[in-house]
């Protein structure tokens, strides 16, 4: 015999709510693991750790490099930018124009052990690259007790 399950029928509606008062105070909606998101579109992204760096791919088709702007703030990796793309095919009989516009946002913390003054970022064939150095471990130090 199968339990019972509460039935909330509000519980949506205040998800809804939420994220709507969120957008209007101007902060974007919790996507979760620290990471924050609003746009017209989100950019699937691949967060790689390597012994000595971090590694962000994030898929942008359509979206020029120039268009992209990366930032670095307390402790935040803010991306952004905008794509503009059109695609037109013209057959005998039919004319077809495909437009695709859109902003995007993603935000990432990231951990005291990054080194912000190294973070690099490329893009190519619709992908960026971000390359975020770790910072060199400071080794411990004796400090000695005068008496």
């Amino acid at each position: 015999m199968p339990g019972l399950t509460r039935y909330e029928p509000w519980s949506l509606l205040d998800q809804f709510n939420n994220e709507l008062n969120s957008l209007f105070r101007g902060r974007a909606p919790a996507v979760g693991n620290g990471e924050l998101s609003a746009s017209d579109w989100v950019p699937a992204v691949d967060i790689k750790e390597e012994p000595n760096q971090y590694i962000i791919h994030a898929d942008v088709p359509g979206v020029e490099p120039k268009d992209i702007h990366v930032s670095m703030e307390n402790g935040v990796l803010s991306i952004k930018g905008e794509r503009h793309s059109e695609t037109k095919t013209e057959k005998e009989g039919y004319k077809r124009v495909e437009r695709s516009r859109g902003s995007f946002y993603r935000s990432f913390s990231l951990p005291d052990t990054v080194d912000a003054t190294g973070i690099s970022a490329k893009g190519r064939n619709g992908v960026l690259e971000i390359t975020i150095p770790k910072a060199e471990k400071q080794q411990a130090r004796k400090i000695n007790v005068e008496g």
